[in-house]
């Protein structure tokens, strides 16, 4: 055999066994590993509780895993927009592309530009919430959560079917249009539109088909509901997400306009709704013009719409002074995290795992402690516009840990966080990106397997000083990352 001929058998043969160990390390799935045993342990009870609700192959709607009550055997527009980072952890990718598919596709005219609020295993609108396109069950916040989600599902996988899909791109534009004016949702009416513009007629106040026909917040008990405060987040971040979609399309001018228009919202938000008395978000003005206060603070974090910092507190110390239910305590570890409340998120972590934990079965508590983990604790963002990985280590304790075969970006990898100055990032799959690791703290020196790099400087929303340190991972290849004073 020539020489040519046989480095091109090798070669071919280490493709194919680098191929076959990528695909294996798929089929095994993402594993957490810590020298905190009871996150591991709260990681493992979640990655086996989430995957228990992947649906069966053969299921009449294709691919989904549940994401409503479990009952129902269904999945509604909320609860996918919030377990949809955690699925892809898990390597639910079909399911989300699946299900995403049937929210985005079944918008319509005839039900004023609202989709389907939830989707059976069969196929079907769950009749729980669906009559016909006149009477049903309907939350406003719920297009701009979707779209606020395929555009995190686009950063998280590089999978441009998520914003360039004909049927996404009619969904963001509906959404951002029609649907705003046929729900009396402009910025300036949110304080005095009609409670029930589209509800059918004659109106029976006593069927929730009709009287949640456009139910305008989350929220859903509160009765005479004009407007939600949550709504007017996810107004806010549905019309920004837009604004980032198109500018990662080119169409910059545009992409302005919409953000002018998001930045409504968010000035409505803190001149209208926030009580300086009491130092809180209001989170719903009732048909009589009176605010009140339930459930919904969570959402001003989960959209991202608060920027004063002196009130991202406020509003953190209230939440995490009671209790909430289990749809929304299940935020509350990556938001915590993502706000610098370390110690509190893994308490929250530790709690929706518990075994004593009522409802813990719920399907939005397991993916929310997977995105809590690894998005949170372990620091991890990717950026598919730039290709990426930016990880950071989020604890006040002395430990280590781990993520291995972690899918994203049409790779996998495994990030291990040695310390807080030392990560190890290793490229399992088969695509090159750029890793920006993070570390808190104000650092001079940084080697990247004993090679000595340049050193950036950042402060986080919360004006915490980060080092951050630069390089491209191939395939294969493993990185040391170290950094010095």
């Amino acid at each position: 055999m020539g020489l040519l001929k046989y480095k091109a058998v090798f070669t071919l043969f280490i493709f194919c066994m680098f191929s076959f160990s990528y695909a294996f390390a798929q089929e095994k799935g993402v594993v957490f590993t810590s020298s905190d045993k009871d996150l591991e342990r709260a990681f493992n009870w979640a990655k086996e509780m989430a995957l228990h609700y992947k649906g069966k192959t053969g299921d009449p709607v294709g691919p989904w895993y549940e994401s409503a009550l479990p009952p129902r055997d269904a999945f509604c527009m909320r609860d996918v927009s919030h377990q949809c980072i955690g699925a892809e952890i898990l390597g639910l990718k079909r399911e989300n592309n699946n299900m995403f598919n049937l929210f985005t596709g079944n918008i319509s005219a005839s039900k004023n530009w609202c989709s389907y609020w939830e989707i059976n295993k069969y196929a079907k609108p769950a009749p729980e919430d669906y009559r016909n396109d006149k009477e049903f069950w309907y939350n406003l916040p719920a297009n701009f959560d979707v779209l606020y989600a395929t555009w995190r599902l686009y950063l998280w996988t590089g999978d441009t079917h998520y914003i360039s899909d004909p049927a996404f791109v009619r969904f963001q534009e509906k959404s951002v249009r029609e649907y705003i004016d046929s729900w009396v949702l402009s910025a300036d009416s949110l304080l005095k539109r009609p409670a029930h513009p589209n509800a059918p007629l004659p109106y029976n106040e006593g069927d929730s088909f009709h009287r949640c026909r456009g139910l305008p917040s989350y929220s859903e008990g509160v009765p005479n509901l004009k407007t939600g405060v949550d709504l007017v987040a996810a107004l806010y971040r549905g019309l920004l997400t837009y604004s980032e979609i198109l500018s990662e399309k080119g169409q910059k001018k545009v992409a302005a306009l919409y953000a002018q228009k998001a930045e409504r919202y968010r000035q409505r938000l803190e001149a209208d709704w926030w009580d300086e008395k009491e130092a809180r978000y209001y989170s719903y003005l009732s048909n009589d013009g009176k605010f009140g206060k339930e459930e919904g603070e969570t959402f001003l974090l989960w959209f991202d719409a608060l920027k004063d910092s002196i009130r991202v507190k406020k509003t953190i110390a209230h939440i995490a002074s009671r209790n909430w239910n289990m749809e929304n305590t299940s935020y509350l570890p990556f938001l915590f995290y993502k706000n610098c409340y370390w110690d509190k998120a893994r308490e929250y972590i530790l709690y929706l795992s518990d075994p004593t934990t009522a409802r813990r079965e719920y399907p939005e508590v397991s993916f929310g402690v997977i995105e809590g983990i690894v998005q949170g604790l372990m620091g991890v963002t990717p950026d598919a516009s730039s290709r990426t990985i930016s990880t950071i280590y989020k604890s006040n304790g002395t430990g280590n840990a781990a993520i291995h075969q972690l899918p994203l970006l049409r790779t996998t990898i495994d990030i291990t966080h040695v310390s807080k100055r030392q990560s190890i990032m290793i490229n399992t799959g088969p695509q090159a990106f750029k890793w920006k690791a993070m570390f808190y703290g104000t650092y001079n020196r940084a080697y990247a397997n004993g090679k000595l790099l340049s050193v950036k400087k950042e402060t986080d929303p919360q004006q915490k000083e980060i080092s951050i340190v630069e390089t491209t991972v191939k395939p294969g290849q493993k990185v040391n990352i170290k950094v010095k004073h």
